[in-house]
């Protein structure tokens, strides 16, 4: 059973386009070379149900959407199936993709930063899709910029990228997989997930909590943040990874989807007007 929240934005479009945002479909393929813990972790999850609401959401798209974008967790872990799984789903023209954490993520307990990242990438034989970390797509007027800050960080080579973006002069979707802060979606996260910090830009000035935890911003995430909720040309922000549906504004006043997980059915219909 799936169930899809409905919105509208208007963004100044001279005909209508409506998306599908799916995010945090968690397929959890394996196969008996994988490792005990990857084994494991599949089991703990509900593969029939992740794949038939996966592609019951893919259905509804194409019979009601122009476009999906799917901001990231497309798989659970990092397994031969998982990765031949997701390189023929983003085979897909109508989607587009950028990767979550879950995307590089091996059951194996490591520090998940850039190196683990790239490390992953190695062992995956390369990128999943071009543009796994960053892309864009100008597609009925609108330019849709995808950037991977799944670990709650981003880099300044990202932000130099969504900035020759921005410069072309069209409206901006950003998606991503994890949130940018806004004080309300911050205090539901952080009970949610039992103290933990899974939001991008918090000031550990005004959260003292997250000091030395490893989503404390870097210079470059506090610039990319600052950047993002003072960029007019941005008119939406898609994100995932929270578990849970959210709708906010940020501090510049650019509204914020939180889209629930697809694996559970859920997702989110966008028209942009």
């Amino acid at each position: 059973m799936i169930h899809i929240e409905k919105n509208t934005v208007e963004i100044g479009l001279a005909k209508p386009l409506k998306i599908l945002h799916i995010t945090d479909s968690h397929i959890p393929f394996y196969c008996e070379a994988d490792t005990e813990a990857i084994i494991k972790q599949a089991k703990n999850r509900n593969r029939e149900e992740s794949v038939s609401n996966l592609a019951q959401l893919m259905q509804y798209a194409e019979e009601n959407c122009d476009l999906v974008v799917h901001s990231g967790d497309l798989i659970d872990f990092i397994s031969i199936p998982c990765v031949e799984f997701a390189r023929e789903y983003l085979q897909n023209e109508k989607v587009l993709f950028v990767a979550g954490n879950h995307e590089y993520w091996r059951c194996d307990g490591g520090i998940e930063d850039m190196a683990y990242r790239m490390e992953s990438i190695a062992q995956s034989g390369g990128p999943l899709c071009e543009g796994q970390l960053y892309n864009a797509h100008i597609i009925g007027g609108v330019n849709f910029v995808g950037i991977d800050e799944s670990y709650h960080q981003a880099e300044y080579e990202q932000l130099d990228f969504l900035k020759e973006e921005v410069k072309k002069g069209y409206p901006v979707v950003l998606f991503m997989h994890a949130p940018l802060y806004e004080e309300e979606l911050y205090k539901q996260s952080y009970a949610f997930w039992n103290n933990e910090n899974y939001i991008l830009g918090c000031d550990p000035a005004v959260h003292p909590e997250i000091i030395g935890d490893q989503t404390e911003p870097t210079e470059s995430t506090k610039a990319f943040y600052d950047y993002v909720i003072g960029e007019k040309q941005i008119k939406a922000v898609l994100t995932g990874h929270l578990h849970f549906a959210f709708e906010s504004r940020l501090h510049g006043g650019t509204i914020q989807f939180v889209t629930n997980r697809a694996d559970r059915g859920n997702a989110r219909e966008i028209t942009l007007l």
